[in-house]
């Protein structure tokens, strides 16, 4: 069965896409750029910052399918230039410390609302 997931604590889809999509224990995550979800701000201060709202906003989404971290099973990282690669990788391992889950990272050519980051994820529960 099909449960669509959203939360307000994390930002609202700016197009037609739900935040998440839980399947039989599987729960598929749209990506995540660096929106504020209080004030909608864009959080363009430092690719660490960008970075770090990201990763909370995911956390928000896996929050409200009784989720965290630990269950992300592969994460895909898009960014906007191969130069923030170690940045983004610092603020990353902070929230996966062991058994990290498989992934790719990737530089594209633009992201939604010219943001330097963006992550989904897939997890298991």
């Amino acid at each position: 069965m099909k449960k669509i997931i959203n939360t307000n604590e994390a930002p609202a889809a700016i197009g037609p896409y739900s935040q998440a999509v839980l399947v039989n224990g599987t729960l598929y995550c749209s990506g995540q750029i660096a929106i504020d979800p209080l004030s909608g701000d864009l959080i363009l201060s430092s690719i660490e910052e960008e970075t770090e709202q990201v990763m909370k906003n995911i956390g928000a989404v896996l929050g409200a399918a009784n989720m965290g971290y630990e269950h992300v099973v592969k994460c895909s990282i898009f960014m906007s230039s191969m130069e923030h690669y170690d940045e983004i990788n610092e603020v990353y391992t902070r929230y996966f410390t062991s058994n990290p889950p498989a992934r790719e990272a990737v530089a594209v050519k633009a992201l939604p609302k010219n943001m330097n980051v963006e992550i989904s994820i897939i997890a298991f529960k």
